[in-house]
């Protein structure tokens, strides 16, 4: 059953941007706490990338609770919303004290924005340093299905 294209969230439908120029903002306590914030787009007509480079992202080992790093890169296309890139830092740092398996992260942070921001083109790409000896590279992506026009 084909997928429909997601809709963004309500507070992406009013865009309304709380953490930028907030003066200090404390990191959120938890992913599900932290808040992924969007503006509009000032040329949904055209294509074009945006990347963010995250070469710092710290998460748990659910199992040992021992730190692993990561570099997390993120490149979209975006549709009518563009991700606000403080509350970007901000919901990637709520990754430190939360215990989750690469692969369930990269695929978090996918949905997420997605939920957020409905883009066009997203792929999201984890490389964790080595644990054991074995690097984990994870790559999560999505495509928007065409409108049509009415």
């Amino acid at each position: 059953m084909p997928t429909k294209r997601p809709r963004p969230t309500k507070a992406a439908a009013k865009p309304s941007l709380t953490l930028l120029g907030s003066g200090t903002t404390p990191l959120p306590a938890s992913p599900d706490a932290a808040r992924l914030e969007v503006f509009p787009n000032t040329h949904p007509d055209r294509d074009y990338e945006i990347s963010f480079d995250c070469p710092e992202f710290t998460a748990l080992c659910p199992i040992t609770g021992q730190p692993d790093f990561g570099h997390i890169t993120i490149t979209y296309i975006p549709d009518r919303y563009c991700l606000e890139s403080k509350a970007l830092k901000l919901y990637l740092a709520s990754f430190r004290n939360h215990g989750t398996f690469h692969e369930a992260v990269v695929n978090r942070i996918r949905d997420d924005i997605v939920n957020a921001s409905a883009p066009r083109r997203l792929t999201v790409i984890g490389q964790f340093n080595p644990r054991g000896g074995i690097a984990i590279r994870v790559t999560a992506t999505y495509t928007a299905r065409k409108r049509t026009r009415r």
